[in-house]
């Protein structure tokens, strides 16, 4: 059978990277998976010869406009193995094909058109260009734009570094690995190369991680890794990856730039108890992807530290005049996958290897266990969000645009000190919109003049020291932690804290949402489970009275006010308290749920919540009990639903307050169980569909349960509850359509000839599940908020105070209840505050006795 390599011509010298011409030898093992199919090795290996033939034999320098889409792939894996010089450049940025076709002439261009296909525009038969037969690559310094400057990588760089990362990640013929990164960066194409090395798969697509589509697919795919940089993981934090179920991860691997330690050690620990790994890595271009990695087993205990060198690499710390101390230095990397070198114009494509080791630039220390640490830099570069930035050329770029400016970079944040009168919005889009960084890894400083050394030289240090505010929002986070330390009352508050970490819960989860939509203008995706750091005021918007409101709050207000409503006969729609239960499982999974909590701190919270619930409930109706006839002592105890009477209907007033007392209390026994506790984590949707499914046996009266006597209210009703929790986990499409259609298959019937009060459930729920916010204005969110924030002490105070004006006006009547409710709710919250004041002081004395 012919093979690519067949094709290459007979020049001294020339060879092939052997992953991409062995692809057949994997046979019908799965190569490839996209949304449209599957493609085996075998089908891989036949595309990938066709299009070698359509290159032709002789060599020629082919640009490839880089997408992730199976065509590209083939036509990389086809140059490759016959022998074409490959240039990689960005397949979405024009100006970079434009200026990279300018400086370097390629023979061939290959190109999406704007139907999807492919478009190969051969330029000539023969090569203009003397290419050195050891070439197969050039790839961009950074991964940025049309810079002319190239690394020359050579066949034997691919596969050393292809076999290299294959041994120490342990990549097995059933790994799948998803294309997050782009192919033109170094990284991303690594993971290319080396899982076609091992015969695994790659799933391709092109979907951000922050995309629910994407998480279908890797879910389908059955993948088992995929690679992030430092920006990847705010976006998996935004997303709620820590919930995420993915059973088949098998590891996660971090490159492209410093990931701060405690995010290292985070990830870490939660991919222990997840069961996956996370690899650290360190590398560069010029190392054809990388030359250090951590061991997994050390990312919690040496988050710092970059690891050991890649397998057949080794290190050396060259002396440094500005690090003097001991085992302190540049450090130089020596291996199999160090470049050929650099290009800067298409002469240097005949050159051979220039470069036998790799100065990184950085200076590292070796620890005393053996593992790097990266300390510093000898050179001005920074590598930022996985981008190499030359502050340098920053300079020049504002230069031109009239600002001067100095600029100083780290591993997180680009620094420009600018002279006034500037912008810093504008400077920040202009730096942005150039290099391609997110807004937040720019941070702009207005000077009255640029820091000078005595010398007259520009003080880069000076500019360092102004640290890495992005254009200060005029929210610093300290403001932002007084708030989340006011509303729950926690003194301890950190910036690496969430408002789910600090112990958050239904009841002041909208104070503070609707606190902070004040506070940042607008209200982030999953700010609960985001870091107080990470939260920040966007660009300004333009000037609107529009807002947003989130469903679970929209609910909470309208179903209390069509509780009370409908008690006191002017609203007749019913339903609004199976509705609040089905909110409160959803508010449980989202609250108590997340897999970064361990199990007793989950019993920890659920036991707060539920004195939140009990406590003033028990005090009400303790102030109630002697001046009415309506209560006895069950209804005092939250037993009326055990030990009746159970024919009074007055004593039935608190079945909500005692329903879901039972059920938080049951819910949160269970998951202090270890074995459900590691049930929940592996299966966070299974698990409580199953318990929904159990709830189904007395929703529906089973033959048996009529011998058992009466039946408490939160047997009978728990499987709403296990529902709405189910909603908070499914977390992609088929799941929510899973939980939805037994919704609306379920519900109907449960109040029988009453199907309007089932079909108000049965929308609340829906609306809950595929709606998370809801068109608003300002005034509308602040009486919601009041109300949802309050529903528990209206439902549990407007018995006692409707009947009281009614007769006069049913309207009156409603609004009186609403307002004592929400003043209850003020007193009830004040107390719980003072009481765990006096808690802390006591503990605090205790202390200092000790």
């Amino acid at each position: 059978m012919l093979t690519p390599s067949d094709l290459l011509p007979d020049v001294p010298g020339a060879t092939s990277a052997r992953f991409a011409t062995r692809l057949a030898a994997h046979g019908d093992r799965t190569a490839l998976v996209t949304a449209d199919g599957e493609l085996s090795y075998r089908r891989l290996a036949e595309k990938v010869t066709r299009t070698a033939a359509r290159l032709g034999g002789r060599r020629r320098l082919v640009l490839l406009a880089a997408t992730h889409t199976t065509d590209v792939l083939v036509t990389y894996l086809a140059a490759l193995s016959a022998g074409h010089p490959v240039l990689l450049v960005p397949g979405d940025n024009a100006a970079a094909v434009r200026s990279l076709t300018a400086a370097y002439d390629p023979d061939i261009v290959v190109s999406t058109d704007t139907s999807g296909g492919l478009r190969l525009d051969e330029r000539r038969a023969v090569s203009a260009h003397d290419l050195h037969p050891d070439l197969a690559l050039l790839l961009s310094t950074s991964g940025s734009t049309g810079s002319p400057k190239l690394v020359r990588l050579s066949y034997d760089n691919l596969q050393a570094n292809a076999e290299s990362i294959a041994d120490y990640l342990g990549i097995r013929e059933d790994d799948r690995a998803a294309t997050t990164l782009p192919l033109h960066y170094c990284y991303g194409l690594s993971v290319v190369n080396s899982h076609l090395l091992r015969g695994a798969g790659l799933v391709l697509t092109d979907r951000s991680v922050a995309d629910a589509g994407f998480w279908d697919l890797f879910r389908a795919a059955r993948a088992t890794t995929f690679a992030a940089v430092p920006y990847t993981f705010d976006l998996l934090d935004r997303i709620g990856f820590a919930d995420l179920p993915l059973p088949h991860l098998r590891y996660i691997t971090q490159a492209g730039g410093r990931l701060a330690p405690d995010r290292v050690a985070h990830y870490a620990e939660l991919g222990r108890r997840e069961g996956w790994d996370l690899y650290v890595m360190y590398g560069q271009t010029e190392a054809t992807a990388r030359m250090a990695y951590l061991p997994p087993h050390l990312a919690a205990t040496r988050p710092e530290a970059i690891g050991v060198p890649v397998p057949g690499g080794s290190f050396q710390l060259e002396p440094h005049p500005d690090w003097p101390d001991e085992d302190t230095g540049e450090l130089v990397f020596s291996g199999p996958n160090v470049m050929l070198g650099y290009a800067e114009r298409p002469a240097d494509l005949a050159l051979g290897r220039t470069t036998d080791a790799l100065r990184t630039g950085d200076i590292a220390r070796r620890a005393p266990d053996g593992l790097y640490e990266i300390v510093g830099r000898s050179s001005r570069f920074a590598k930022i969000a996985g981008l190499r930035i030359d502050p340098e050329r920053v300079e020049s770029l504002l230069r031109r645009r009239g600002h001067s400016a100095l600029c100083a970079g780290g591993d997180d944040v680009l620094l420009v000190a600018v002279t006034g009168p500037a912008d810093a919005d504008t400077i920040r889009r202009t730096v942005t919109g150039e290099y391609g960084l997110p807004p937040r890894a720019v941070a702009v400083h207005v000077l009255p003049e640029l820091p000078r050394l005595a010398t007259g030289k520009p003080d880069y240090q000076a500019v360092r020291r102004l640290g890495g505010d992005a254009g200060p929002p005029p929210e610093a986070p300290a403001d932002l932690r007084r708030l989340y330390a006011r509303i729950l009352d926690r003194p301890d508050v950190t910036e690496d804290d969430s408002f789910v970490s600090l112990g958050g819960d239904s009841l002041s989860y909208v104070e503070m949402s609707l606190n902070l939509e004040e506070t940042l203008g607008h209200l982030p995706p999953d700010w609960h489970t985001t870091p107080i750091r990470d939260l920040r005021r966007p660009e300004p918007p333009a000037p609107s009275r529009k807002r947003a409101l989130e469903t679970g709050i929209a609910l909470r207000a309208a179903a209390i006010v069509l509780i009370v409503g409908s008690h006191i006969h002017v609203i007749y729609v019913k339903g609004g308290a199976h509705l609040l239960l089905a909110l409160a499982g959803y508010n449980l999974a989202r609250f108590h749920l997340t897999p970064s909590a361990e199990r007793r701190e989950r019993v920890r919270h659920g036991l707060r919540s539920i004195a939140r619930i009990v406590l003033p409930s028990l005090a009400w109706i303790a102030l109630v009990v002697p001046l009415t006839d309506d209560y006895g002592l069950s209804n005092l105890f939250l037993l009326h639903s055990v030990l009746g009477p159970h024919d009074s209907e007055t004593a039935m007033h608190f079945w909500f307050i005692e329903a879901l007392t039972y059920i938080l209390v049951g819910t949160i026994a269970l998951l202090g169980l270890r074995a459900v506790d590691r049930a929940e984590r592996r299966f966070p949707f299974a698990l409580p569909m199953s318990i929904a499914a159990l709830g189904l046996v007395t929703r529906y009266d089973l033959p048996g349960l009529q011998d058992l006597g009466h039946v408490p209210s939160a047997v009978v009703i728990f499987w709403l509850f296990a529902l709405g929790w189910a909603a908070a986990k499914a977390d992609s499409t088929r799941q929510r359509v899973l939980v939805t259609v037994v919704a609306l298959a379920t519900i109907p019937g449960f109040f029988p000839g009453e199907p309007f009060r089932d079909a108000v459930v049965a929308a609340g729920f829906v609306l809950l599940v595929w709606v998370r916010r809801l068109p608003s204005r300002g005034w509308i969110n602040s009486a919601a908020g009041v109300l949802a924030s309050s529903s528990l002490y209206i439902y549990l105070t407007h018995w006692q105070i409707y009947p009281l004006i009614d007769d006069f006006s049913g309207w009156l009547a409603l609004l009186a209840s609403l307002l004592f409710g929400i003043g209850y709710a003020t007193l009830a919250n004040r107390g719980m505050r003072w009481a765990a004041g006096v808690r802390k002081r006591r503990s605090g004395v205790s202390c200092g006795h000790a």
